[in-house]
């Protein structure tokens, strides 16, 4: 009576990487192990991890968003110590997992970085900001006393210089849409 397509949670469109990492435990008993083999998957806002690949049932999940990724040597002591990554956030829970190999802890790493570069370059626009600067600095700069008797020759130069651009702008090959 099982389902003939599994359906996963998440949606496979938007993964941007998945596989089994070990993910070190928070309350590791005496007994368990400290890392639990957990199969990871990356999508563009969220890291889940489940049980393990055919796991319909996420173990945990969290926004990718305001962590950042490096690479940890410290966590382990054992052959397996340049595999190791933490995601780390101020003021939240901070994940270590361990990968199969060095490149692909590297490329975890990166993959996160990028995503969360990303995802804050969306939520700042700094760019406006930038390109008003220098138009401030030249009003400033200009003593209003001296200027004032130069306003309209300023302003006729100023016209000038517009519609030649307009006419350069015209030129290449749109003639006959304006005309």
């Amino acid at each position: 009576w099982e389902e003939v397509t599994p359906k996963p949670v998440q949606d496979k469109g938007s993964i941007l990487k998945q596989g089994y990492l070990e993910k070190r435990s928070r309350e590791h008993s005496f007994f368990g192990s400290e890392w639990q083999k957990r199969w990871c998957v990356l999508n563009r806002r969220t890291f889940y991890y489940y049980a393990n690949e055919k796991s319909k049932q996420v173990k945990g999940s969290f926004s990718i968003e305001q962590y950042s990724a490096r690479l940890a040597f410290h966590l382990r002591k054992d052959s397996r110590k340049k595999c190791c990554f933490e995601l780390l956030c101020p003021g939240k829970r901070s994940y270590e997992f361990t990968a199969p190999s060095p490149a692909e802890a590297e490329d975890w790493v990166d993959q996160i970085q990028f995503l969360v570069k990303d995802l804050s370059s969306l939520t700042i626009p700094c760019d406006k900001e930038d390109e008003e600067e220098p138009y401030n600095d030249v009003d400033s700069s200009g003593s209003v006393n001296t200027a004032s008797h130069n306003t309209t020759l300023n302003q006729d130069e100023l016209n000038i210089e517009r519609e030649e651009e307009d006419i350069y702008e015209v030129l290449p090959g749109k003639q006959t849409n304006k005309q």
